[in-house]
């Protein structure tokens, strides 16, 4: 028993940790959220354009970009984030719409089995604990032949940052996203059979390795789930991981950051 309350309090922690990282980010998300941006909208693009009538929850809706946009389908938007920050922004970004706004964790949903037409949820999953939780409480939350759009990053994400980081120091500055492999997991412990899943690598590029932990710590993706690291990021190895990136520096004198994108589609049985 000690040992499950221990973990309790370590999961309960970290999901304190995350909400912090994002509300801290929330005034500045928007301006570094380009990525995100064109990955919400190749899911997006996945949805019927006429969404009329049509519950949806918007899950880890984040500053509303895409809130407001399902709303103007004629969805009915029920917008959810763990941060309060963010549901803040999400408001004011929607003015005149009619949304409902939640704040709450996509590992445990506060609605009722049934109630939605559409989950769509963008880039937000990596930061739940375990993958096959939110899988299954969005389920849970659909109507029977209910659609579950989600986007999420995988394994191989940053590895750019991350390599260049493994030549200054030992410690973890980069975290570690789901394999392919344990995507499939998670969803069959989900009992999600009916699903197609496709990965895509998507490359941002940037004037420097600063340019882009800048970014990073601007959409709030700073937080590392596998621990913080040990080691000061002072001036001296903030240098040296921009003079190892830059072997990465491509024919127009721009640092590339891939990211390795899965876009997925559950229909609920």
């Amino acid at each position: 028993m000690a040992e499950n309350a221990y973990q309790t309090t370590e999961l309960f922690s970290d999901k304190l940790a995350i909400a912090a990282a994002f509300s801290r980010a929330a005034q500045t998300y928007d301006r570094s959220a380009a990525f995100q941006r064109d990955v919400g909208l190749r899911l997006l693009s996945r949805l019927p354009k006429d969404l009329t009538g049509k519950s949806v929850l918007d899950l880890g809706c984040g500053t509303g970009f895409f809130t407001k946009m399902l709303a103007e389908r004629g969805a009915e938007v029920t917008a959810c984030d763990l941060s309060e920050a963010m549901l803040a922004k999400a408001q004011e970004r929607c003015q005149g719409l009619d949304i409902r706004y939640v704040q709450a964790d996509a590992e445990a949903l506060p609605f009722s089995p049934y109630e939605f037409d559409i989950v769509f949820s963008s880039l937000a999953l990596q930061w739940c604990i375990d993958f096959s939780v939110p899988v299954r409480e969005a389920k849970r939350a659909l109507k029977p032949k209910g659609q579950f759009f989600f986007s999420t990053l995988a394994d191989g994400s940053l590895c750019e940052l991350r390599h260049a980081w493994a030549e200054v120091d030992s410690h973890q500055h980069v975290n570690d996203f789901i394999t392919p492999c344990g995507l499939n997991i998670a969803l069959a412990q989900a009992d999600s059979y009916g699903h197609q899943l496709d990965f895509e690598a998507i490359q941002v590029c940037y004037p420097s390795a600063m340019a882009l932990m800048k970014d990073l710590k601007g959409i709030g993706a700073t937080h590392l789930q596998q621990g913080r690291t040990q080691g000061l990021q002072g001036k001296t190895k903030l240098v040296a991981v921009e003079k190892a990136y830059s072997k990465y520096r491509n024919k127009d004198g721009q640092l590339p950051a891939t990211y390795q994108v899965c876009l997925g589609v559950i229909k609920n049985d």
